[in-house]
């Protein structure tokens, strides 16, 4: 370090300045007992006290101003405040893709219900074009009449029906049965042809009875009874 040259008279007023210093030895006797302390002539004004002090504030040897700390604070509240928004935003997003799944899942649902309600439609449809088909089937055929097979008719039965049985007479050992045939009084004998292939099978005095081969046979009831 380089040597400064101090005159007396600074080294003296230095000196006065520290005042009776017993720790700083005065071997010529320069040092002044003491002297009053100088009154600043020059009117003091009061000047207003800053927000934050006009002082640095010092952190672990570093200086930091109040527009410093300031701006810190402003950066802090910003990166919270970014921070909350993201997390927000991130929330959001999370209920935004669930609801989009969601609707998703629906639209799904839906088409496959809409597509059996399609199929189960054209089976509707196909089986009522099949009752349409089968109506109008039934519509153009006749009805089918129950063919009744009627006896057939025997020769001579309708006019034998009209015949009235009058009686029998027995003459020797053979008896004849007496009908009136609506027109002239007819004698037939016993097991004999009457008309046609008519037969009398039974001459009694109540009732007679002509039979066909064919297995049918007339019941006359006398009229003498009645």
């Amino acid at each position: 370090m380089p040597p400064r040259h101090i005159s007396p008279q600074s080294f003296d007023d230095i000196l006065s300045e520290l005042g009776d210093d017993p720790a700083i030895p005065d071997p010529h006797g320069i040092r002044k007992t003491s002297s009053p302390p100088r009154v600043d002539q020059t009117p003091q004004t009061k000047t207003p006290k800053p927000a934050f002090p006009a002082k640095a504030f010092e952190l672990k040897g570093f200086n930091f101003s109040p527009i410093w700390i300031l701006i810190s604070i402003l950066l802090l509240s910003a990166g919270g405040l970014f921070f909350h928004f993201d997390s927000n935003k991130s929330g959001a997003e999370l209920e935004i893709s669930a609801l989009q799944n969601q609707l998703l899942e629906l639209k799904e649902e839906f088409q496959l219900s809409q597509s059996e309600w399609v199929s189960e439609r054209d089976d509707l449809y196909e089986i009522i074009d099949e009752i349409e088909v089968s109506i109008h089937s039934i519509e153009s055929k006749p009805p089918i009449k129950s063919s009744q097979s009627k006896p057939a008719a025997i020769p001579y039965e309708a006019e034998l029906r009209r015949w009235r049985y009058l009686g029998i007479t027995r003459m020797g050992v053979a008896e004849h049965a007496f009908f009136h045939t609506g027109k002239t009084t007819l004698m037939v004998r016993k097991e004999s042809l009457a008309l046609g292939e008519w037969r009398l099978t039974q001459a009694e005095k109540e009732l007679a009875i002509l039979a066909h081969p064919k297995g049918k046979s007339i019941t006359f009831k006398s009229t003498q009874s009645e």
